[in-house]
């Protein structure tokens, strides 16, 4: 279960509730009400964070699903309100965001489009779609903001690309990045380069994951038990990650530092070189922003 680590102070005006986010000064406030369509793995992850957080309380968290078995299972993990109707969570929501996958995505704001209030704040998350088919969707002028999260989040160490429509004030945004914050790192980016946030953040960790499970096999192929090759070589991995981000060392200049004259690290390199290693990762990066480009 998660848990929220401090309490915020909450305004009432007029019936109307403010919340201002820990770090936060002047008008940057936090709409209360935040209403998630879709309750998969991301939006779990993005609710967990903004609990442990403490961006908003449970009771101010409402979300849909299709089926009753998800709505049961997520209201029972995080204690949220979860409703069979996605326009109950539209007309609910100060802040509503959209977790469902691309493909369903038109479906869903046909059905919710007249629900949603004027001063909505509204979220996507859906690979692809970018604001302009969002705002042609919707029908009219909205607040929107479009998101590319990384299934990293679900523990914690998310890596979100942000971009935001000329409806949008500064403190909305800030407001959006803090939210994505709360499951890891966030970054404001040009729209243009969101289909390649998606590839090098996006996708990115399933082909980490081919990486691990190889070497971990290359590790069994030596005599390694394979649990034991799994946590030898997703360690590496992690920590290799770590030394990049809190050293501002460049990538090269790490790889140097491990390969000594001779040794059987530089060999190494040395036949992926031969296979084609870089090149072969960097055709998989750029395919998948063209398919992003497609959906």
């Amino acid at each position: 279960m998660c848990y929220f680590k401090s309490a915020a102070h909450v305004e009432v005006k007029r019936g109307r509730k403010h919340r201002y986010l820990r770090g936060m000064t002047g008008k940057e406030e936090e709409r209360m009400k935040i209403g998630f369509i879709g309750l998969g793995n991301m939006a779990c992850a993005m609710i967990g964070g903004m609990l442990e957080q403490g961006i908003v309380p449970a009771g101010e968290i409402c979300g849909s699903a299709k089926t009753q078995k998800t709505r049961d299972a997520v209201h029972e993990r995080f204690g949220i309100d979860v409703k069979a109707s996605n326009a109950a969570v539209a007309e609910e929501a100060q802040t509503l965001i959209l977790a469902v996958k691309p493909q369903f995505l038109a479906g869903v704001i046909a059905e919710i489009k007249d629900a949603v209030q004027p001063d909505t704040l509204v979220i996507s998350i859906a690979a692809g779609k970018t604001l302009a088919w969002l705002e042609e969707a919707f029908g009219r002028r909205m607040k929107m903001v479009r998101c590319m999260p990384n299934t990293p989040a679900l523990v914690g160490e998310g890596c979100t690309g942000i971009c935001v429509n000329g409806a949008v004030s500064q403190e909305e945004m800030r407001y959006s990045l803090r939210l994505m914050e709360s499951f890891g790192k966030a970054n404001l980016v040009e729209e243009r380069l969101m289909d390649a946030v998606g590839a090098v953040s996006g996708s990115s960790p399933a082909y980490v994951f081919l990486f691990i499970e190889a070497m971990a096999d290359a590790g069994v192929a030596a005599g390694m038990p394979r649990a034991q090759a799994y946590e030898f070589a997703a360690q590496a991995v992690y920590g290799s990650a770590k030394l990049v981000l809190e050293t501002g060392k460049h990538p090269g200049e790490l790889k140097d530092m491990v390969c000594s004259p001779g040794g059987t690290t530089i060999e190494g390199v040395r036949v992926l070189e031969e296979s084609g290693f870089r090149g072969a990762v960097m055709d998989a990066l750029l395919a998948t922003v063209e398919k992003s480009k497609k959906l």
